[in-house]
């Protein structure tokens, strides 16, 4: 006779609140009391903090404040490095669901068991939390036009329907954080995204609050050097998942050049019967052809390497599964302090 599921013996949920650091002393105290210590359907709380090189007195403040894990990088290697680095941890430490937060304390503590609802429903695998661009004061105009113009690229990448790809509030359960793997050296949030997508990911999203700018970001010195930086973000992480597609337009646009450099001889010569003129527009037009061509075969040879990339990332997602089974430690781990 079976057991009725009501009275099989629940899994204890544990979370684990990762926060990427650097030099962070003067807002950690903030951002970690802010944090929820108690969360419908969760049974343990656990805080991690990921110190990417800091050089001020983060780590103390941070077991001053009682976190319980510390992943100390021994230099800077950037926030797409330390949020791995931090995730890995994670899932060695026995998470079941990861929530990674920012240091600066933008986003509100409060919202933190509304991001891990879903989840804990069994309803997503993965939730980013919508900050609602539009109504941040502090974005400039620009900002704002790039954040849209970045998410809806990501929405055509991914065949995700998240309007804030760009916010590193999240949630991960188990299974999608050991799948993720993230390599663009600058920027976790959109790659994140795609990878989820493309692994037929649940993604969810919820509406969030943010809390006012404590400091300017130290990603980026202006709004230009952000939108640059952003934009190339988005152009390799575009190719580098969807090659075929991206080259081939960029053929297209190149093809469309030749033919119109080759249109004023075309013309001449059905028009008037003159052949040879426009000697100029002909050689341009047979470089732009081959350039196409050109632009072409790497869009075929992207494709093949895509696919090669997918195998690679489900051996390291089953080399991070025997690495669970045995017990592996952490990387640069060290404890925390003691909690109140």
């Amino acid at each position: 006779m079976g057991v009725a599921p009501d009275t099989l013996a629940r899994h204890p949920m544990k979370l684990i609140i990762q926060i990427p650091c650097l030099n962070e002393e003067r807002t950690l105290p903030a951002t970690i009391a802010d944090l929820p210590r108690q969360i419908p359907g969760i049974d343990e709380i656990e805080l991690l903090v990921v110190d990417d090189g800091s050089t001020d007195r983060t780590v103390e403040v941070a077991r001053e404040c009682g976190v319980h894990h510390v992943v100390r990088l021994t230099n800077n290697r950037g926030l797409a490095a330390g949020f791995q680095a931090g995730l890995d941890a994670c899932l060695k430490l026995g998470a079941d669901i990861v929530v990674n937060t920012d240091a600066d304390n933008q986003y509100k503590g409060a919202d933190i068991p509304k991001l891990v609802a879903p989840i804990v429903a069994g309803e997503a695998d993965m939730v980013v939390g919508d900050r609602r661009v539009t109504e941040i004061e502090h974005f400039s105009g620009s900002k704002k036009r790039l954040q849209r113009l970045g998410s809806w690229v990501v929405r055509r990448v991914s065949g995700t329907e998240i309007t804030d790809a760009t916010s590193g509030f999240r949630a991960y359960n188990r299974e999608a954080a050991l799948q993720l793997l993230v390599v663009d050296n600058f920027t976790y949030t959109l790659e994140s995204l795609i990878q989820a997508g493309k692994m037929l990911v649940a993604v969810e999203e919820v509406a969030i609050g943010t809390n006012p700018q404590t400091r300017e970001s130290r990603l980026f010195d202006s709004t230009g050097h952000y939108v640059r930086r952003n934009a190339l973000a988005i152009l390799r992480i575009y190719a580098r998942y969807e090659p075929l597609r991206a080259f081939s337009t960029a053929a297209a646009v190149v093809l469309l050049l030749a033919f119109a450099a080759w249109l004023p001889f075309l013309l001449d010569w059905i028009l008037n019967g003159d052949s040879t003129g426009h000697i100029q527009s002909l050689i341009l037009g047979a470089v732009l052809f081959i350039a196409a061509v050109q632009l072409f075969a790497l869009g075929v040879i992207g494709d093949l390497l895509a696919g090669q990339r997918v195998m690679t990332q489900r051996v390291f997602e089953r080399v991070r599964r025997v690495e669970l089974a045995l017990g592996v430690e952490p990387s640069h781990y060290e404890p925390g302090g003691k909690p109140e």
